[in-house]
């Protein structure tokens, strides 16, 4: 009889085990060392820029937005408190600053300058707000009798595909008003007088008087201060 061992098969080849992960990280070989020509480098640093400025890419409208307007004064005339440009280009002057105890007082500095195009505006209605405990609301709304088609044009995405019917009914209202000799609009104008407290001239620039090649104008609400609140409907 052959001897015990002779009796069981061979076992299995199998590769071997890797080691665990600790052992792999200890096994790990040194960082190769740097050359000795350079002195401590840092592998951390801070950031650079602000992250408030993320995403940087185009923007989708490039008109700014009234975040706040100036404070109203009833001492003063009515007047509007903004006006709507276009950037056309820039260029850069040479000046002499004014600023006692810099270095650059009564010297001469070159500074980036913007050229802007502003044509007339054109005011096509007011919108009347009521001051609330949560805030201004809007209480109405008075348009103008005509408006030209490129403020319309603003109200849809596609101008000639559509119908071209935005202000239609409201146009018939004015020219009934008119032809009945009543003022047009005078519920809603008096309304206002009456109860708001803040005014907003509806306004639009003239697109087709700078040649950017653009058809659509834009549209911004602009307050009214100084007066009373019928001296700024009648303004």
């Amino acid at each position: 009889f052959g001897s015990r061992r002779s009796q069981h098969p061979p076992p299995l080849l199998r590769p071997p085990r890797a080691p665990p992960r600790a052992v792999r990280h200890a096994a790990r070989p040194p960082r190769a060392r740097r050359s000795a020509a350079m002195s401590h480098r840092k592998f951390e640093r801070p950031r650079h820029g602000s992250l408030g400025f993320l995403p940087r890419k185009r923007t989708k409208h490039h008109h700014g937005k009234i975040k706040s307007f100036p404070k109203d004064d009833a001492s003063k005339p009515p007047h509007l408190t903004a006006f709507m440009s276009y950037k056309a280009g820039m260029t850069h002057i040479v000046r002499d600053v004014d600023r006692p105890g810099s270095k650059l007082h009564k010297k001469e500095v070159a500074e980036a300058v913007s050229v802007v195009e502003a044509p007339p505006m054109v005011v096509v209605g007011f919108v009347g707000y009521v001051e609330t405990p949560r805030g201004l609301r809007a209480l109405t709304t008075v348009w103008a009798g005509h408006l030209s088609e490129e403020v319309k044009r603003r109200f849809y995405k596609a101008w000639h595909k559509s119908k071209q019917k935005a202000f239609m009914k409201y146009h018939k209202r004015w020219s009934e008003a008119s032809k009945a000799s009543e003022s047009p609009m005078a519920a809603e104008i008096e309304r206002a007088k009456k109860y708001c407290q803040v005014i907003r001239a509806i306004c639009h620039t003239q697109v087709s008087k700078v040649k950017i090649g653009q058809k659509k104008a834009h549209i911004k609400e602009i307050q009214v201060n100084g007066g009373t609140t019928a001296a700024k409907v009648d303004f």
